[in-house]
């Protein structure tokens, strides 16, 4: 399976759906992509479409919602709805706002975006699956900025304590947040150690290895912990002027960018008038 190809449309999609929106945090679903489709479509997260809230599904929390659209992408794709649905993204009367919203989308547990609130409703769902003597898992995909909020570390004592090692916290360490690199901002150099000590079982993947995603969470969880799983990634990863660079946390291209988006996502022209036309509500 060539999965270079696979999240190459899976960007060229999630950038479509952004541009006929004309607003999307792109660079920030773009990090995400490869861990997002391991989840949904590599046999890790057990949940069904032609029912989303099916009492034995496996729960996934996006904390970091603004990075919403690599959400959206795997929920179209997996068939909790249609690709018209996918591009109303962001449009009035649509239900896929910037933030994943429940229970207005299928497929999305809970409201996010208000980063640090996400893995305490985590926390709290695995914990009341614990009680219930149930099997499922429960994920949730947090930033490394967001790691800034008091809150996730209160999540994560809660979590060990209680012994939810039916939860997994997977964070996007790409190094960058909105004003500038994360080490500039609080100065933390490695997370892994913060996480262990927290109390839970820690590993660090290639964030754009699906094979290593996969692997690592597809492996029984035995410790009696929530584990951590770091992900080292790039924000904005698959086009070059965007990697790596705050400056895209919230834009879109320029004119003269957006030639060296569609070159690199495999963008017509026939394509991009389309998006365009979305937005102008001319289809």
């Amino acid at each position: 399976m060539d999965y270079d190809c696979i999240t190459k449309e899976i960007r060229k999609d999630i950038f479509l759906a952004a541009y006929s929106a004309s607003n999307a945090h792109l660079a920030s679903a773009f990090s995400i992509v490869e861990t997002m489709y391991a989840l949904y479509e590599q046999g890790v997260l057990h949940v069904n479409p032609q029912n989303p809230q099916d009492p034995t599904r496996d729960w996934f929390i996006l904390s970091k919602g603004h990075g919403s659209l690599a959400l959206y992408c795997e929920l179209y794709r997996r068939g909790f709805f249609d690709r018209d649905t996918f591009l109303s993204f962001s449009k009035p009367s649509s239900s896929l706002g910037g933030e994943p919203c429940f229970p207005a989308v299928p497929g999305v547990e809970c409201s996010t975006g208000s980063l640090g609130h996400g893995l305490g409703f985590a926390a709290g769902a695995a914990f009341a699956k614990k009680l219930d003597g149930r099997s499922e898992k429960v994920y949730c995909l947090v930033g490394d900025g967001e790691c800034q909020e008091g809150s996730t570390w209160e999540a994560l004592m809660f979590a060990s304590r209680q012994g939810l090692d039916n939860l997994t916290v997977l964070v996007d360490c790409n190094g960058l947040q909105k004003m500038d690199r994360v080490e500039a901002i609080m100065g933390i150099p490695s997370l892994a150690p913060h996480f262990q000590v927290f109390g839970c079982e820690t590993a660090e993947v290639d964030g754009h290895d699906i094979h290593a995603i996969r692997a690592c969470l597809s492996a029984e969880n035995r410790s009696g912990k929530p584990r951590a799983v770091l992900l080292r990634t790039v924000k904005g990863k698959g086009v070059s002027i965007m990697e790596n660079d705050p400056g895209w946390h919230w834009r879109l291209p320029k004119k003269k960018e957006l030639k060296v988006f569609m070159q690199e996502l495999g963008i017509s022209e026939e394509e991009a008038e389309y998006a365009k036309s979305l937005r102008n509500g001319t289809v």
